[in-house]
């Protein structure tokens, strides 16, 4: 149903808050016949006939921003980068547009003064006199101070608090998110000029806004992590221009985040010898091998039903492992509590973990240490069998450089490798009972 003006129930529905404020234009009276339209300038082209070259993308001084990106920030494209409030978005960007020399910057800031980031930038010990900072919140004056400047990168922080005279609404509203996206992109396209924007979202987790909001951008980048841990994850959600599986991490500091270059030594606890329930699994984000903790607590059920909880691991597959160990291995653990964690504050959705998994589980449920040299990669299957995995001599590779001394490894994956001179020593697997053979005896 229409209405001239906002109506807190429809009248329709019965439903509160569904009216959406929307531009209404006025058809043109006299229109022409179908016949008699205008033949465009743009005319449709055969596949061969398109020239394609490779743009050369912004070098954004950051690793793995840049491995997120794809190689760099492509000119004329939109970026949204999303995630928790305090999570650090704002000092990502505003670090990394520091660092970038003979390149001109404007930063729109609609939340902050211009002296709270003059003050968060010398705390992040960045001087740069290419960055040009202003607080506006109208989209048409800032395309005003662009059309000023003329500047080579663009920065929005955040889109939620830009709104343009054309509607009536909000600023954060559905309609002038919408509104403001869409002319924001057909800017980039136009001009060739990347924009960055920093976006909300919302208590569950995803971006806040339209959903159209994720389908105008070129890249949705989710910048994630716990507050009561110092790791920081860059993670692509959507990338028109790369691989949505790229992985970065960062190290929260005082003095902003550092990139971390080899997690795989930050995530792994040296003095765990002599304790149960920790296995030491060799995952893959991206085109990134990194090693990665997984501890257990596998005890009695105090309470009547039995309590199962992960932490940054997929509940539900955890729930399968239970099952997969009780039916066709024989150890009972439906009146048991199983708690499960990836150290770091990790999520990891690597199903090579699974081996891992049900190691530090039975480890810890046997009370028995696995040795603190043993590195493991594994895909779990309903009928208790080790499925190969992708890109086994990384994991390998990377385990032998840590200093790992034997690595656990399906079957099939071992059969088709092709390494030699290993200072590692392989142990195939086909089965889970074998797996356990190998690390309890």
């Amino acid at each position: 149903m229409d209405s001239p003006k906002w109506v807190g129930k429809c009248p329709g529905c019965a439903q509160w808050n569904t009216y959406v404020e929307e531009i209404v234009r006025k058809e043109v009276v006299n229109k022409r016949p179908v016949s008699g339209i205008e033949i465009s300038k743009a005319r449709p082209l055969l596949l061969d006939e398109i020239e394609t070259g490779d743009d050369p993308r912004l070098n954004m001084q950051d690793e793995e921003l840049n491995r997120v990106l794809g190689g760099g920030l492509v000119p004329g494209s939109l970026v949204l980068i999303g995630g928790e409030p305090g999570i650090g978005k704002s000092t990502l960007i505003l670090q990394t547009v520091l660092r970038l020399t003979g390149k001109k910057v404007l930063y729109v800031s609609g939340e902050e003064s211009a002296r709270q980031l003059k003050l968060r930038a010398e705390r992040l010990n960045g001087q740069s006199s290419d960055c040009l900072i202003v607080c506006e919140t109208s989209l048409e004056q800032v395309y005003t101070h662009i059309k000023n400047t003329n500047p080579d990168l663009v920065i929005i922080d955040s889109i939620q608090t830009i709104s343009t005279e054309i509607l009536e609404s909000l600023p954060g509203s559905i309609a002038q998110v919408r509104e403001c996206s869409a002319s924001i992109l057909k800017f980039a396209k136009e001009t060739n000029i990347p924009v960055i924007l920093i976006g909300h979202i919302n208590k569950e987790g995803s971006i806040a806004g339209p959903k159209v909001l994720e389908h105008i951008v070129d890249t949705v980048i989710q910048f994630e992590g716990d507050q009561h841990y110092m790791y920081r994850i860059l993670r692509s959600i959507k990338n028109r221009f790369g691989s949505t599986t790229e992985m970065g991490i960062y190290e929260m500091r005082q003095d902003g985040l550092r990139e971390v270059n080899n997690p795989s030594e930050l995530l792994l606890s040296k003095d765990h010898i002599g304790m149960s329930g920790i296995a030491i699994a060799s995952a893959i984000e991206g085109v990134r091998p990194f090693l990665i903790e997984t501890q257990a607590l596998v005890s009695s059920a105090v309470y009547g039903n039995p309590q199962r909880s992960a932490t940054g691991f997929d509940i539900r597959r955890m729930n399968m492992l239970l099952a997969v160990l009780e039916k066709l291995v024989g150890f009972k653990l439906a009146q048991k509590d199983v708690f499960l964690n990836i150290a770091g504050g990790l999520r990891v959705s690597d199903p090579s973990i699974d081996l891992s998994v049900i190691s530090a589980i039975l480890s810890s449920n046997m009370d028995t240490e696995i040795e603190p040299e043993i590195c493991m990669a594994g895909e779990i299957g309903l009928s208790g069998e080790i499925r190969p995995v992708n890109r086994i001599e990384q994991r390998i590779s990377e385990a032998e450089k840590l200093g790992f001394k034997r690595f656990l490894l399906p079957k099939y994956n071992y059969q088709g490798l092709t390494m030699k001179n290993l200072n590692i020593e392989l142990i195939p697997v086909r089965k889970v009972e074998e797996a356990f053979r190998q690390l309890f005896g």
